[in-house]
């Protein structure tokens, strides 16, 4: 039986739900309901598909990954879009952060059979997102103003049953 995991960075508790807003709104208003499906977070390594029995040299290779470093502040500063017509997304967006990419490079070395683009993001609004839609609501969050920061101390490996679930972690420490 195969199952879908992803490693990922959560802010705390209180981003989640500010971001939660953005999403109900996107929910209402542009009938993008897929996106309240997951918490916000920043993806590390995407999500990929294994057996079952496979899942410990999944946590060995995650527990590999060097996180000897010291935690980090990500700052988040307004909106940004994949304006793709197949497959649209509006997401909140990183500040260029160093430190982040470095951890990147680290899950890399260890998780390296998937070739993607690493564009640090918190989604917003995806799937089932009509371009049509996309387009209005980038019309108001172009413009929409949100700061935050947080500290990044740890990375997540999440398993997927029925929601993402966090099944192992690794904390950032010199």
């Amino acid at each position: 039986m195969k199952k879908m995991y992803f490693i990922a960075i959560y802010p705390p508790q209180e981003i989640i739900e500010e971001v939660k807003v953005f999403k109900k709104d996107l929910a209402i208003h542009y009938a993008n309901s897929k996106a309240l499906k997951n918490e916000a977070h920043i993806t590390l390594f995407p999500p990929f598909s294994r057996e079952i029995e496979l899942e410990s040299d999944i946590h060995t290779a995650f527990q590999k990954i060097s996180t000897e470093m010291t935690p980090f502040e990500i700052e988040l500063n307004g909106f940004g879009s994949f304006p793709n017509p197949k497959n649209p997304v509006l997401f909140i967006q990183p500040e260029e952060n160093v430190h982040l990419t470095e951890l990147y490079h680290r899950v890399k070395q260890q998780f390296n059979f998937a070739k993607y683009s690493f564009t640090p993001h918190i989604t917003v609004g995806y799937r089932n997102l009509t371009w049509e839609n996309y387009l209005k609501a980038w019309e108001k969050y172009k413009t929409e103003e949100y700061k935050t920061k947080f500290i990044v101390d740890k990375i997540l490996l999440l398993r997927y049953e029925e929601h993402w679930i966090p099944i192992a972690e690794k904390r950032l420490e010199k």
